[in-house]
């Protein structure tokens, strides 16, 4: 099972958009240096992850809801089956 890490999530966002460091740090009422420290977790306020989405325009929520989606999935094609044999 791929482990989500937030921070990549997030910083590969803000490349695709083409945002620094900088404006994403200012967006987010904070410095440089407390911006990549935040990006360099796995995890993170909801509060603050709901704010990056709006200030995004992406859903990070649902990116998190089908990656754990395809997770269970991808463990439960793995798990043999409980059903008696027939």
């Amino acid at each position: 099972m791929q482990k989500l890490h937030i921070g990549n999530m997030i910083r590969k966002e803000l490349k695709a958009q083409g945002r620094t460091m900088t404006w994403f740090a200012n967006a987010i009422h904070s410095d440089r240096s407390n911006a990549y420290k935040m990006l360099k977790r796995d995890s993170i306020d909801l509060a603050l992850l709901n704010k990056i989405c709006q200030l995004l325009s992406h859903d990070f929520f649902l990116d998190c809801s089908q990656s754990l989606h395809s997770n269970a999935q991808s463990w439960n094609e793995g798990t043999p089956s409980l059903e008696p044999r027939q």
